[in-house]
């Protein structure tokens, strides 16, 4: 079943995507947002936001509803479901196929669908995953109470997710496989003068192991000489990172080494009506206000793509 009544879809339901549908609805344009789960992405995985604007402190679900009915407000139209791929039309059109066997077609795309975890692919990780593996502090943490925890990685989310996990957690290892974090200062220091958390330097983990009712411990390897550990805990998070999801296009594209898509100003992709934003794209930081700032940008710009298609269709009509 093909649906073909929208201006624009916005692949993807977290602040980006919502703030597209928001501008692109006020701009009374017929707009749809696809969202494999509930609105909000990686907002429902944060505790407190204190760095959004006229928010001194918000939590994240509350930030996400918030821009959801902000959305849905100015009319923009919401779908469940997972977008399987991504293709433009020889007339020019997309067609956004999804796994419910659904087709939506649009003269424009706005992919705003974020990434995925990465995984450390050891020995143990895909077995425990549910059972003491996790990747999301906040959806998981308070299962672990009173608990030893590691968190795996060294970079803003990984240190602060340590950090809320200390409001439940006995203890809190940092294993970081270099000798510095790449967190911010600001983050950095609150995790140090947190008493329940350890940085361990030099390592990786290199299996986890359990038993049946979850993780139990972690086989550690120092990344200077090899040599394996022991480190007794009862849950591990991961946070090294994402991969873009932006696989999803068919045909090529621009991006660089890692998959994220290159854009030009106004958040265009090589492929003319296709538009990307948020933390898929090119950029120096990813943050929830360069998401929406991306989002913005974009809305606007296929408005105008929009008005610039249909005066040159006009003009073709007009000249036979």
């Amino acid at each position: 079943m093909t649906e073909t009544n929208y201006d624009v879809v916005s692949v993807g339901g977290g602040p980006a995507g919502l703030c597209a549908a928001m501008y692109s609805g006020r701009g009374m344009l017929k707009t749809l947002v696809i969202e494999r789960g509930l609105t909000g992405g990686e907002l429902l995985n944060t505790d407190v936001i204190e760095d959004y604007p006229g928010f001194e402190s918000v939590k994240g679900p509350e930030l996400a509803q918030k821009m959801t009915d902000h959305a849905l407000k100015f009319g923009a139209e919401l779908v469940t479901d997972t977008v399987k791929s991504i293709e433009k039309r020889e007339d020019g059109d997309f067609d956004i196929e999804t796994e419910l066997g659904k087709t939506y077609r649009a003269p424009t795309v706005i992919l705003t669908a974020g990434g995925t975890p990465r995984k450390l692919d050891v020995p143990g990780e895909k077995e425990y995953a549910g059972r003491g593996v996790s990747y999301c502090a906040v959806c998981d943490g308070a299962f672990f109470k009173g608990e030893v925890l590691a968190v795996v990685g060294g970079g803003d989310a990984a240190v602060e997710e340590a950090d809320y996990l200390t409001r439940y957690a006995e203890k809190v290892y940092i294993i970081h496989r270099r000798d510095e974090l790449r967190a911010s200062q600001i983050i950095q220091k609150r995790a140090f003068a947190n008493p329940k958390i350890e940085v361990i330097w030099n390592k990786v983990v290199a299996e986890v192991h359990g038993e049946p009712k979850g993780v139990a411990h972690l086989t550690r390897e120092d990344t200077q000489t090899g040599d394996t550990s022991r480190l007794d805990v009862g849950g591990v998070f991961i946070f090294i990172g994402f991969t873009p999801n932006s696989g999803l296009v068919k045909g090529h594209y621009e991006h660089d080494a890692g998959g994220y898509i290159i854009t030009d100003s106004n958040m265009m992709t090589s492929i003319s009506g296709l538009f990307a934003a948020g933390d898929l794209r090119v950029q120096l930081v990813r943050q929830i206000t360069t998401a929406v700032g991306d989002a913005t940008t974009a809305a606007i710009a296929v408005e105008k793509y929009l008005a610039e298609k249909r005066d040159k269709e006009l003009e073709a009509v007009a000249s036979t």
